[in-house]
């Protein structure tokens, strides 16, 4: 078991997939897409290391690592066939950027983690709860699924519209924002599904209901427990739509225990400034070199 000094380590998670997509969109506008001087996109990773860096001089991490998704086949779709089915195929501009973004990751001496059968979701859930003994851990990422993840060591980090805007999860903050639990905002997403994700839920319940039942009730295990307490109609729904209910719950949920193998140690932040201004200097980013003075 290797020795970890823990007092004053930041982990810092990067879900690397929600800030490539979130870049690119953001970096497409007009129709125009940036490339180099050889006509490779780069938009995508140009706007992936503004907002990476901006986390890092924001949290300030002694670690960092960045987990990726690895192919649309994981567990979930083997459980549930429709499970992200609807998403479309990513544009062509963006697939050459999926290389090149990790290439850049690792250019800054960061480990790219990813599990193939796995999500970037389950790989961070399984790092911030093992590490959650050694660092006050960050979870960098624009999905709401991850404040699943939230407690006194894990903070989860949304970013919202604009570069460097935040919301800063505690399980303080999740409660008041959300009068939810942790652990309820797997019960919610079980009750009224996900249409992002694909998987319905209970069909007639929506967030409104969904919210208002995990509340009353503390869970779906509750709701289960005190069905004769509802209205006719909502327990007329729950009893019709029971396997998918437990179905969806299961998906919504993310593993924290996937075969993850990365050293504490291992994924210290100590920029090797000449090896990113090397990666940079291919992709014409100078104008992002002020970043890593």
């Amino acid at each position: 078991m290797e020795k970890v000094e823990q007092e004053g380590n930041r982990l810092l998670l990067v879900d690397g997939m929600a800030l490539l997509f979130r870049a690119f969109f953001a970096n497409s506008y007009g129709g125009t897409v940036r490339r180099t001087s050889a006509g490779v996109p780069v938009n995508a990773v140009y706007g992936f290391v503004k907002y990476f860096m901006d986390a890092v001089q924001r949290f300030e991490p002694t670690h960092v690592v960045c987990c990726w998704d690895m192919g649309s086949k994981t567990f979930r779709t083997s459980q549930y066939d429709g499970y992200k089915a609807n998403r479309p195929d990513a544009p062509d501009d963006l697939i050459p950027q999926f290389d090149l973004v990790k290439e850049v990751v690792e250019s800054f001496g960061v480990p790219n983690v990813g599990i193939v059968g796995f999500e970037a979701d389950d790989c961070i859930g399984t790092l911030a709860k093992r590490h959650s003994r050694d660092a006050q851990v960050y979870v960098l990422s624009g999905d709401h699924d991850l404040l699943q993840l939230v407690d006194d060591r894990i903070t989860v980090v949304i970013m919202k519209k604009g570069q460097g805007n935040y919301a800063v999860y505690t399980p303080e903050f999740l409660l008041e924002e959300r009068q939810l639990t942790p652990e309820q905002i797997i019960c919610v997403k079980g009750l009224m599904g996900d249409t992002s994700d694909n998987y319905p839920g209970v069909r007639g319940i929506g967030e409104k209901t969904a919210h208002k039942l995990v509340q009353e009730y503390g869970s779906v295990d509750g709701i289960l427990a005190n069905l004769e307490s509802l209205s006719k109609t909502i327990r007329a729904k729950i009893e019709a739509d029971l396997d998918m209910l437990h179905l969806s719950r299961d998906l919504a949920r993310i593993r924290c225990d996937v075969p993850v193998e990365l050293e504490f140690n291992g994924c210290g932040w100590a920029v090797n400034r000449a090896q990113v201004v090397n990666k940079f200097e291919e992709l014409e980013f100078r104008s992002l070199m002020a970043l890593i003075s």
